[in-house]
């Protein structure tokens, strides 16, 4: 049996996170200042601990502290006196840092195929007449074996449909330049802040995620998101694109004595605003599905209010730190938080929501049977590793030594729709240095993408992630299955090539 996590402590209990009810999610909520960053890393830490493997974003730039031993000062002396506390064996989570610019941390890409016209819909703000046009130039490009890898490929199959559109809409519907300008300005305005960095290859595989060192603690993959959070719908589109890879590529797990991952989301409340109908009950779908394959999610946020009822009421781990209510709007909130956790006959939940200090909160975690414990007040544990963020050299430091320095440094061009429609060579791909590779996770086996993309390829001498015609094709086609029939069309398409007649097995 895997250790609990010890997260919180008061005079008559200790609060202990179960690693076999992890993978049921949770929550982190609280007014701004109560110590809820303090509670993700205490929690992020202790999962690396046991061999969990992290992933995070660091919003604030105060997290990276992470990856560097805690030491002790006056004010953690006295706080560990107050609680009646040992002195924590100090040390650090093995860390890689990532950054969506590649300022502060390894880059991270993906290419336009692997993002999908639903998530870049969101990012560029797109409304539905808009949005059908964008899903017609994947259509195409699909249909016509072009690569779309990068900004430069979504422009130029831009062009081709507005070019052509008299055409295409005898096949397709109407393809209006009004709508075609509206998509193009969105893309320009994404490159200005920096989204041509995050698309293209080589494209990341999230499996890197999923990592331990040598003495078998979890890496703790860290995002520097300091610049991203400025553009918030970018932001939550980039996370969830994540969350999304990490559903595709993970196999069924079932029940674990502890998660394969677990993936923290900062400023929830991003996520799910303004999203379409379409995109919420995809993220509850996910949410509700993840878990079955090793992944816990954890939501961040000042309110339980930021979350949809359906997501919320999945989160079954929750920590609660103080709300302050100054309005009638926010003491029916308060009332609502104290409704919804199991009630203690011996504590007044909604009291103690507006009174707590800075690093008091009040926790219901899940017990062996996945059912809620009654609530509890008590003090958040400090965590072993550094509070605080890292020096700049020491940031630097750690990323020359990752293992995964040089590996996606550089960008790769290679031919793709633009060059394609240009009738332009390549430019010639710019290898990275040579590096050992680290070693993989096992990749998912029976997979629909990776089954069928194998099929469909006919060369294996691919720069890391790149993808074939018959991937982009796969890729598209997998993210549009969402229900029964999506899948049986799928399955379909996997008998006809191996050859089975299209007859289903069951």
């Amino acid at each position: 049996m895997v250790a609990p996590i010890t997260l919180a402590k008061n005079k008559a209990m200790e609060m202990a996170l179960l690693p076999s009810v992890a993978n049921r999610h949770g929550l982190i909520a609280g007014a701004t200042g109560t110590g809820k960053t303090v509670t993700l890393q205490r929690l992020a830490h202790g999962f690396s601990s046991i061999g969990v493997p992290v992933f995070m974003a660091d919003v604030k730039g105060d997290l990276s502290g992470i990856a560097a031993a805690g030491a002790l000062s006056p004010k953690l002396e006295e706080r560990l006196k107050k609680l009646e506390l040992p002195t924590p064996a100090f040390a650090a989570c093995p860390t890689v840092f990532w950054d969506f610019y590649g300022e502060n941390g390894h880059p991270i890409r993906t290419t336009i195929s692997e993002l999908g016209p639903l998530l870049i819909s969101r990012i560029l703000d797109l409304n539905d007449t808009q949005e059908g046009v964008l899903n017609i130039v994947f259509r195409l490009a699909d249909e016509k074996g072009l690569l779309l890898l990068d900004l430069k490929d979504l422009k130029a199959m831009l062009q081709y449909a507005a070019e052509n559109a008299a055409e295409l809409q005898k096949t397709y519907g109407n393809i209006s330049s009004a709508s075609v300008g509206a998509i193009q300005r969105g893309l320009l305005n994404l490159e200005t802040q920096g989204g041509d960095r995050f698309l293209g290859e080589p494209a990341l595989d999230v499996m890197e995620f999923l990592r331990t060192d040598a003495s078998g603690q979890g890496v703790v993959n860290l995002l520097s998101a300091e610049k991203l959070f400025r553009t918030p719908k970018l932001y939550s589109t980039f996370l969830l694109w994540m969350l999304s890879e990490l559903f595709e590529n993970l196999p069924e797990a079932g029940d674990l004595e502890k998660p394969k991952l677990v993936f923290f989301f900062d400023e929830a409340h991003l996520l799910f605003k303004e999203a379409p109908p379409v995109l919420l009950e995809r993220i509850e779908q996910m949410v509700r599905l993840i878990r079955s394959k090793g992944v816990g999610v954890y939501f961040i946020s000042q309110s339980p209010g930021d979350i949809p009822d359906a997501v919320l009421a999945q989160l079954g781990n929750r920590v609660q730190h103080a709300l302050r209510a100054f309005t009638p709007k926010d003491k029916k909130l308060v009332k609502t938080v104290a409704d919804t956790m199991r009630p203690n006959p011996n504590l007044d939940t909604e009291k103690a929501v507006l009174e707590m200090g800075v690093g008091e909160a009040v926790v219901s975690l899940l017990d062996e049977q996945g059912t809620p414990g009654v609530v509890e007040r008590g003090f958040v544990l400090p965590p072993a590793s550094r509070i605080g963020p890292l020096s700049p050299e020491e940031r630097k430091k750690l990323i020359s030594a990752s293992a995964f320095a040089g590996k996606y440094d550089k960008a790769v061009d290679r031919e793709s729709a633009y060059e394609r429609l240009a009738g332009k060579p390549a430019a010639q791909p710019t290898s990275p240095p040579a590096t050992p590779a680290p070693e993989q996770p096992a990749p998912a086996k029976g997979g629909i993408v990776s089954t069928i993309g194998a099929v469909l390829n006919t060369h294996t001498g691919k720069t890391a992630r790149s993808q074939t015609v018959g991937e982009v094709l796969l890729k598209t086609t997998a993210r549009t299955v969402g229900n029964q029939i999506g899948r049986e069309l799928v399955r379909g398409i996997l008998g006809t090539l191996m050859g089975g007649g299209g007859g289903r097995r069951r």
